[in-house]
């Protein structure tokens, strides 16, 4: 039995039909900037509310008194992670987020999709991230303001200010006397030897002299004052650049763990958007 030779009015409707599908495929963008924004919001709120509850969590731990709460190796232990915990739960709920709610790419390989929804993952961190420094950086403006205003910035700011006090302690210390001048060279002083890692001799025969001037210790004293002193300045400013380094370490860390889970956790909420079953 023959069969009927096609219709060219039935090609021409069936390539009316799947050439928009090609043409939209083909100019649609492989980016969904909504989803991307959303899980970024997300990611970036998120990571604030753990960080508000980390700092909460870590005073309530220390105690001033000694043999009470927590030891400093066991904050720093514990700091270190909850900052990881935090962005892989902020970066991973920003990342699923953006998988779930991107749109969806039909007559797209597997291999490319999985790309994409990673891509948007990767996004998702990154741009959380900048909205979270963002955030930080007007905080601590403020707050930076907000001391500037009280007057009291040159001590706050100043790390040596307890150093040069020890310099010019006395047992009979003179009421109504101005050493302000005094004390702000002698903690130029002390800067520069930290910088320099060691003062230099005149330095220190410089500053025993205004230590014996201002206490009434002896030269040789005052001299043992200066050099003790000097040497617990730089002690505690050697330990505060490693414990510096030592946190941006693990920050680094912690922040491409973020990314990781930021990126993974796209590529599941992809999965799962992909194969939800319309009733």
């Amino acid at each position: 039995m023959a069969h009927p030779a096609p219709s060219p009015l039935l090609d021409s409707r069936r390539s009316a039909i799947a050439e928009p599908v090609v043409k939209n495929e083909a100019t649609s963008s492989g980016l969904s900037w909504a989803a991307v924004m959303g899980g970024a919001a997300v990611t970036a709120s998120t990571s604030l509310i753990l960080l508000v509850l980390g700092t909460g969590v870590g005073l309530s731990s220390v105690s001033p008194w000694s043999n009470a709460g927590s030891t400093a190796s066991t904050v720093n232990k514990s700091a270190i992670a909850w900052l990881i915990l935090s962005q892989m739960i902020a970066s991973a709920m920003g990342g699923y987020l953006a998988g779930r709610l991107r749109t969806k790419w039909v007559n797209t390989h597997t291999d490319e999709v999985y790309f994409r929804d990673t891509a948007h993952g990767f996004l998702v961190w990154a741009v959380g991230l900048l909205l979270t420094a963002g955030f930080l950086t007007s905080a601590v403006a403020s707050i930076a303001g907000g001391i500037a205003k009280a007057g009291s910035t040159a001590q706050a700011a100043d790390p040596n200010a307890y150093f040069i006090d020890s310099l010019f302690r006395s047992d009979s210390p003179a009421n109504g006397q101005n050493d302000a001048p005094l004390r702000a060279e002698s903690g130029i002083i002390l800067a520069n030897g930290l910088r320099q890692k060691n003062l230099s001799d005149s330095d220190k025969t410089y500053l025993a002299k205004l230590v014996a001037a201002r206490t009434g210790l002896s030269q040789s004293e005052a001299e043992q004052r200066v050099a003790q002193i000097s040497d617990e300045a730089w002690k505690a400013a050697d330990a505060a650049r490693k414990a510096a380094a030592h946190l941006s370490y693990w920050t680094f860390f912690a922040l491409l763990v973020g990314a990781f889970c930021a990126s993974y956790a796209a590529t599941i909420g992809g999965k799962q958007r992909d194969h939800v079953v319309v009733a």
